[in-house]
């Protein structure tokens, strides 16, 4: 192929994948807007050329399916035009080097599943199952949950820190059963698989599977039609660590049930790890073997509550550097603020925001973020700021703001910093430390004793409870 068109005098650039790859920039910024060009190209990064093949890593596999579904067409006449008729384009999509290398698809074949595909049962009925001739395991684990790309947040601080310690100790602590439970989308699935992961990768568990209950009942009642139910009972209790997600949806599974409880049995006696989700704690499960909810409550129960503001926003930071997404701080924060019930729509609203950003050619902005908001929320309404609680409150008082910041201990001060707290305790979702930061870096106590002490006089003077109230409006009128 003569290259002398693509490339600058005195440099061979069928070598160079850089070069090569500016190049490919170079003429597909002529053919895409700024905004896309700069969202879905430059965090493309060339890794080696072979022949007329380049190989670009993608930072994730979201991106990778964006990018083919939209502009296949634009690549692959872009590497035609710079490498030949020959020239052929695969991406590697970057994952946790620890876990496994990053894997490669050519550009032009069938689009990756965004999570490991189960090709067969748990057991074949064509191999003789013996514990000495177990079948190839499939873990079932997607490497792309790991406790790194967990947040930690105090919603889900002691469900992160059990998963952890049964991760380095499976079946070594008196965590067993671990199990975690909450609300739809707050993160119990991306905990067991990064505890699954993790006890693989380290060593800590040799044989791992992790399978959500009705995944577990379907195998069960093929064994059964195929006879094949001892097959299927060693399978899963020749496991050093088994992980069931969604164990309400055993309940009225009574055959399930009872096979579920021999197995559990035979793996706690054998000082087996066993890791179990559910959307309500043990004790609440309805329809569920006394037997099995008893053998539930011996380890231990952690929930995942909602997250915080904080860790909504930390969730939406780490999304958009996943995704190489340069996000403006007042929209994530906007996000955040009205994307409260679960991590799925946080992420939901993220990849909306950023696809009306790319097919309608518009900035991402606050005003961009509403618009996509008003299909996931009724109402979207700007979040309320600790510093715009600060100077309702300070105009009310008609005192200046950064007395409330200040070390002075006169009455008229105090009482409208108290006030402040409190406010900002009720109307957002900071927390008592960030709280206290706002007010010249006091401890999270003073923010608990403001709040107490405006709460009591709310209690016994009615006229302060109506300035209060006054003070709520104002606040709801200027934001």
């Amino acid at each position: 192929m003569d290259t002398q068109n693509i490339s600058p005098p005195g440099v061979e650039i069928a070598s160079d994948p850089q070069l090569i790859w500016e190049e490919c920039l170079s003429r597909i910024r002529n053919d895409v807007s700024t905004l896309s060009f700069k969202t879905w190209f430059q965090p493309i990064m060339p890794v080696r050329v072979s022949g007329p093949e380049l190989t670009v890593e993608v930072p994730s596999q979201f991106f990778y399916d964006w990018v083919e579904e939209h502009y296949n067409s634009l690549m692959k006449k872009t590497i035609t035009a710079v490498l030949g008729d020959e020239g052929k384009l695969y991406y590697s999509i970057a994952r946790d080097e620890r876990l496994h290398s990053a894997i490669t698809q050519p550009a032009v074949t069938e689009l990756p599943s965004s999570a490991p595909r189960v090709t067969r049962a748990p057991f074949s009925p064509h191999v003789p199952f013996r514990a000495d001739n177990l079948p190839i395991l499939q873990s079932n684990l997607n490497p792309r949950y790991t406790f790194d790309n967990f947040i930690k947040g105090d919603s889900n601080q002691l469900a992160r820190a059990a998963a952890m310690a049964v991760a380095n100790n499976p079946g070594g602590t008196s965590f067993n059963p671990l199990v975690i439970y909450g609300g739809t989308g707050l993160g119990k699935t991306h905990l067991m698989h990064a505890l699954g992961n993790y006890a693989l990768l380290t060593g800590k568990a040799r044989r791992a599977v992790y399978v959500s209950s009705e995944k577990f009942t379907v195998d069960f009642v093929e064994a059964i039609q195929a006879d094949k139910v001892n097959e299927f009972s060693l399978y899963y209790r020749s496991m050093d660590l088994l992980i069931v997600d969604d164990i309400q949806f055993f309940t009225g599974k009574e055959k399930t049930q009872d096979n579920f409880f021999h197995t559990f049995n035979a793996l706690y006696q054998l000082g087996k790890q066993i890791v179990l989700s559910s959307d309500v704690p043990p004790k609440e499960l309805k329809g569920l073997d006394e037997r099995l909810i008893s053998r539930f409550q011996c380890g231990l129960t952690a929930d995942i509550q909602a997250p915080d503001l904080e860790t909504r926003i930390a969730i939406l930071r780490k999304k958009s550097e996943e995704n190489s997404l340069d996000l403006p701080q007042d929209v994530i924060e906007f996000i955040a603020a009205n994307v409260t019930s679960n991590i799925r729509e946080l992420e939901g609203c993220l990849i909306s925001l950023l696809a009306r950003a790319s097919l309608e050619s518009r900035e991402i902005g606050v005003d961009l973020a509403k618009d996509v908001l008003r299909v996931v929320v009724n109402e979207v309404r700007s979040p309320v700021t600790i510093e715009q609680i600060q100077k309702v409150v300070c105009d009310y008082f008609d005192i200046p703001q950064d007395l409330l910041r200040a070390k002075t201990r006169k009455q008229e001060v105090v009482t409208a910093r108290q006030v402040a707290m409190y406010l900002a305790k009720e109307l957002t979702n900071s927390s008592l430390k960030t709280i206290g930061l706002h007010f010249g870096g006091r401890d999270h106590s003073t923010v608990i004793h403001a709040y107490q002490a405006v709460e009591d006089q709310m209690k016994t003077n009615t006229l302060y409870k109506q300035n209060i109230e006054n003070l709520r409006r104002r606040i709801d009128l200027n934001c």
